[in-house]
């Protein structure tokens, strides 16, 4: 892929995916570009929920206002809401696998045409943990990945099969890249929405899976 396509940055993947969100939804924020949603979900009645207990978590906090207690999954400083609540991880999990949490936004190291999902390892690298995304994908009703869609190198991580450890297989409902957006469907992937300053061409360029229509 031509390294001056640039699409969205961080930012606005996060306000893209927070555009999934509808009023009265439970969601769960996977680290790291996801994390930023919490910033995005406006006036939209969304609780955000964190494996680590709790609750209806607030956007990050202002510098000079952290509480180094109060963290996510991914071990950020995050802030408290009126109504959040705290909780033992037995029952975050217990709302995860009981089908209690609507949608989670995670990221990926890889993502394929059929929905397969590989984001907790690398072999040969330390891994800390596998987290809680393999409970996720399996207990939420809706899986949306926000990921680059390349590499460093410029080689596409939306592939026709992932090569890394899988997370979860068919798990995936919709991919938010910096190129933009596409959903899994019958076939392959479609292309739902482009980045600005990036057209079809450039986004069928840059991906190996399989665009369909």
């Amino acid at each position: 892929m031509p390294q001056d396509i640039k699409g969205w940055d961080r930012n606005q993947m996060a306000a893209r995916a927070a555009e999934e969100l509808e009023d009265g939804m439970y969601v769960n924020l996977g680290i790291g570009i996801p994390t930023l949603v919490a910033n995005y979900v406006g006036d939209k009645d969304i609780t955000l929920q964190s494996e680590n207990g709790m609750l209806g978590m607030g956007p990050f906090p202002f510098e000079g206002e952290e509480d180094p207690d109060l963290i996510n999954a991914g071990k950020q400083t995050i802030t408290e809401l009126r109504r959040t609540a705290y909780f033992d991880s037995a029952t975050s999990f217990a709302m995860i696998r009981g089908g209690k949490i609507a949608a989670a936004i995670l990221g990926a190291m890889e993502v394929d045409e059929k929905g397969d999902l590989a984001n907790w390892m690398i072999p040969g690298k330390l891994v800390k943990g596998m987290g809680g995304a393999m409970d996720l994908v399996a207990g939420v009703g809706r899986v949306i990945v926000v990921m680059d869609h390349t590499n460093k190198h410029g080689d596409s991580k939306v592939l026709q099969e992932c090569t890394l450890p899988l997370t979860g297989q068919g798990v995936v409902d919709r991919i938010i890249t910096n190129l933009g957006v596409l959903d899994v469907v019958e076939g392959g992937l479609k292309i739902v929405d482009l980045a600005d300053g990036v057209s079809e061409d450039e986004m069928r360029a840059a991906t190996q899976a399989t665009i369909v229509g």
